[in-house]
C-alpha cells in the first residue's frame, strides 16, 4: 500500500488516517514502517502524528466518549457530567477502560454551545445534558 504513495506530496496524512482506521491507533512500529515505506524522516511523521489531535499513539477503546469542558458547557454543569461518567466507567480522561470498551476524553469545545452541556459518543451528539441523561446515554453504549 505504501509504495503507491511514495513521493506524492501530501500523502502522509491520508496514509496515517488509513493506517489508524485499521489499527485504531498508531503503534510505534507502525509509525516507523510508514516513515520507511514513504521514504520520509521518522521525525517528520512523528511531527504530524503529535501535532494533529486526530491521531492517537495509545490504544483506544471501542467507543470514545468526549465531554465538552468549554465555557458554555462548564457554566451549565459539564464538570458534574464528567465526574459522574468517570465514576460510571471507572476511568480517567485520556484513558481507556480496563475492558477496552471506552476511551474517555475531555475536550475544550465541541462547537455546540447552544445545547450545552454536550457530550459526543463516537459520532452521536448528546446535548442539554443532565447528569442522569449523560449516564443513561453512556449505559446505552455498554
Amino acid at each position: 500500500m505504501l509504495a503507491q504513495y511514495r513521493g506524492r506530496p501530501g500523502a502522509l496524512i491520508p496514509v496515517l488516517q488509513k493506517v489508524q482506521a485499521i489499527y485504531g491507533w498508531l503503534p510505534p512500529q507502525v509509525i516507523e514502517h510508514v516513515a520507511q515505506g514513504l521514504d520520509v524522516y521518522l521525525s517528520d511523521v512523528l511531527g504530524v502524528v503529535t501535532f494533529y489531535s486526530q491521531f492517537y499513539t495509545t490504544p483506544r477503546g471501542k467507543h470514545t466518549v468526549r465531554v465538552c469542558r468549554g465555557t458554555a458547557c462548564h457554566v451549565k454543569g459539564s464538570k458534574q457530567v464528567m465526574d459522574n461518567i468517570e465514576m460510571e466507567l471507572k476511568v480517567k480522561p485520556g484513558k481507556m477502560t480496563e475492558d477496552g470498551k471506552f476511551t474517555l476524553e475531555e475536550v475544550n469545545c465541541i462547537g455546540a454551545c447552544g445545547i450545552a452541556p454536550v457530550m459526543v459518543v463516537d459520532a452521536k451528539t448528546y446535548g442539554s445534558l443532565t447528569v442522569a441523561a449523560a449516564l443513561e446515554a453512556v449505559r446505552s453504549w455498554k
